[in-house]
């Protein structure tokens, strides 16, 4: 059974940083490549960033590039995302995701429909 479990998240103040974190069982892990989306109230899942299986490729839209920054350990099954300069705008929960490829360089690569396990999500909340 897969799980994917996200952590970090907490309220953080304008202008301020979070790592989030994302743990993997049950999984070829290093086999597929892994997304970060997030979902604000009233808003549509958005993707936010992505890397291929073995980390070597990464894609972020337009919108997120420069404040974002995902990593991945494959020894630990494990992949992060990195946010500076925070902004209210940032509020939403953030969503790790398993994806069914190995690469990122597809029009899906920020497609929800193309990333088949989710974790429960975690909160990001920033004050101004």
């Amino acid at each position: 059974q897969v799980q994917v479990a996200e952590s970090g998240g907490g309220l953080v103040q304008a202008g301020g940083s979070l790592r989030l974190s994302c743990k993997v069982s049950g999984y070829q892990f290093h086999e597929h490549n892994m997304g970060w989306f997030r979902q604000a109230p009233g808003k549509e899942r958005e993707g936010v960033a992505c890397i291929s299986s073995r980390g070597g490729n990464t894609y972020y839209p337009d919108a997120m590039e420069g404040r974002f920054t995902i990593s991945r350990d494959n020894g630990k099954d494990m992949v992060f995302l990195q946010i500076f300069s925070l902004t209210p705008g940032d509020t939403a929960i953030y969503y790790c995701a398993a994806g069914r490829y190995a690469s990122c360089s597809g029009s899906w690569r920020t497609d929800p429909k193309a990333y088949d396990y989710w974790g429960q999500g975690t909160q990001v909340t920033v004050s101004s």
